[in-house]
């Protein structure tokens, strides 16, 4: 997220491209290429076209989306941040000093790194029906048996999604085959003698 670029929105695709990251070494920022060195595209949901395209407003393709108040690389949000007890008792960020601890403030959502995202990602796209060499390469994991180890139990309740549709679709298919059978029969005045004018 540090690394994105302006360029590497595409608002008509509803993509994001990632071809680079930065990572936060000591106190210097370097640039690379990004897990497993693959570039990858990512999903973009339609809610936040608006509020990316107003964030890339007036910038140049290599400018950064998102910079910290300097001009510069956002800064990884430290994991030493106090975390408090927010409304009804859950876990949130509270101290605000970094950006993403302030936008978990003003959200009110409970505490999580942004690795939490990144899986919550994932399990979205697997319940949505994603298959896994689809969720491989949103995540850029080297290979789909990686995606497995890690998202097996996700991808267990596609057992039960998969059951249910084999049967719906048989069950459309021997209703359909019925269905034909009956008007041929019908038709033919096998089922209603002399509705067919016989």
């Amino acid at each position: 997220m540090a690394g994105l670029r302006a360029r590497d929105l595409d608002f008509e695709r509803r993509r994001v491209s990632v071809e680079r990251n930065a990572v936060e070494i000591g106190s210097k920022i370097e640039i690379g290429s990004p897990k497993s060195h693959k570039k990858r595209s990512v999903p973009l949901d339609w809610f936040l076209v608006p509020l990316l395209r107003n964030q890339v407003a007036g910038k140049e393709p290599n400018d950064l989306v998102f910079m910290s108040s300097s001009g510069g690389f956002i800064r990884r949000p430290k994991l030493s941040e106090a975390v408090s007890t927010g409304k009804n008792g859950r876990r949130r960020s509270g101290d605000g000093h970094s950006w993403y601890s302030a936008a978990l403030g003003r959200a009110e959502l409970e505490h999580m790194t942004l690795h939490d995202l990144r899986h919550t990602a994932a399990s979205l796209a697997i319940s949505a029906g994603a298959n896994v060499k689809a969720v491989q390469r949103m995540l850029g994991h080297a290979s789909a048996a990686m995606t497995l180890d890690v998202y097996a139990d996700l991808f267990d309740d596609d057992l039960d999604a998969v059951g249910q549709l084999w049967i719906a679709q048989h069950l459309r298919q021997l209703w359909a085959n019925r269905g034909q059978r009956a008007r041929g029969r019908a038709k033919e005045g096998r089922y209603f003698p002399g509705f067919w004018g016989k």
